[in-house]
């Protein structure tokens, strides 16, 4: 058994499959999500950019994905290339008939803007992006493509909202269950975590804390937390090659 427990803070389903995956492994996990997916309502604007021809379609998140596919269902696709973030969004894309690209190192806006692919779908004048994400977000990869001469378009199709929750809830988990790590798998999230966490934020800045790039966890370090560790990736696969590569007590 790993001595690692952790405390799995992303939106269902994952959060449930990520703490399986996990015990698969070895790994104790307990689920507190921080993040709620809201769909939002289908509106004339979507129908609209789902209508285009875009040159490329940047998929940011497995929710996204499977919201873009529901939309899709019978319909002509946007367009004929497809990027996700990460692996798990690039394997949905897949099952849905869609050849999709992602990084192989790194889930991060980085890694997917350096992908060879993605340099050659856009290599024409002026190319067409469309990004499906959540409300907001991903402004770094909008902001380079645009650099690059792309027109870019979001198509939003959900908001993330905070769930209720008792203040100090996830201290008091950690407290109850002896848990020695806690996963984010966004900015956002961690923001979440934050905020649930209230007065006992201190309780939980000074245990382990995995995040799945660079930006979050400067975030992170900015809340004062005090044992980041970045998976390079929010997938169940980095975090696992990061809970190898720490021992609790021992995490920089």
């Amino acid at each position: 058994m790993s001595p690692w427990r952790l405390l799995v803070t992303r939106a269902e389903p994952e959060a449930n499959e990520q703490c399986l995956a996990l015990a698969a492994q070895g790994v104790f996990a307990s689920v507190l999500p921080v993040l709620e997916i809201q769909p939002l309502p289908v509106t004339a604007h979507q129908q609209r950019l789902l209508a285009n021809r875009y040159d490329a379609a940047i998929v940011v998140s497995k929710a996204a994905a499977r919201l873009c596919l529901e939309r899709l269902a019978g319909q002509p696709r946007p367009a004929e290339q497809w990027f996700a973030v990460g692996e798990g969004t690039g394997r949905l894309l897949i099952e849905a008939g869609l050849g999709a690209h992602w990084p192989l190192q790194g889930e991060d806006s980085e890694a997917l803007l350096a992908l060879p692919a993605r340099t050659c779908a856009l290599a024409g004048p002026a190319p067409r992006v469309l990004i499906v994400r959540g409300e907001g977000g991903r402004e770094l990869l909008a902001g380079s493509l645009r650099e690059r001469g792309a027109r870019v378009d979001y198509l939003e199709l959900y908001r993330r909202a905070c769930p209720p929750g008792s203040a100090g809830e996830p201290a008091a988990r950690v407290a109850a269950e002896r848990l020695n790590g806690l996963v984010v798998s966004s900015g956002q999230g961690l923001e979440h975590l934050h905020a649930l966490a209230a007065e006992r934020w201190p309780e939980l800045a000074g245990i382990a804390l995995f995040v799945p790039g660079q930006r979050v966890a400067a975030q992170a370090r900015q809340l004062g937390a005090q044992h980041v560790i970045d998976c390079q990736g929010a997938s169940t696969a980095a975090l696992v090659s990061a809970l190898a590569a720490h021992s609790p007590g021992a995490t920089s």
